[in-house]
């Protein structure tokens, strides 16, 4: 039942970050989907790719595209 709730959220934050008007915003939401599937991969007994996950996905590609997006010039 948990795995059934935590893919649910994913997809609806991947949906949600795609829909974003805002990129900003949407670096943040794809990082807590990336925290999700971090988490879906716990539950599927996999640690070390949990780890990796929460790690690469979730810790380093939300940083390296939240300092593209600062570094960018952003026009409303």
């Amino acid at each position: 039942m948990i795995f059934e709730i935590a893919l649910v959220m994913l997809a609806v934050l991947s949906i949600a970050a795609v829909q974003s008007r805002d990129l900003l915003h949407a670096v943040i939401v794809l990082a807590a989907a990336d925290a999700v599937l971090a988490f879906a991969f716990l539950l599927l007994s996999a640690p070390d790719v949990a780890i990796t996950q929460a790690a690469v996905g979730s810790g380093l590609t939300t940083f390296i595209f939240a300092l593209a997006v600062l570094k960018t010039r952003r026009e409303e």
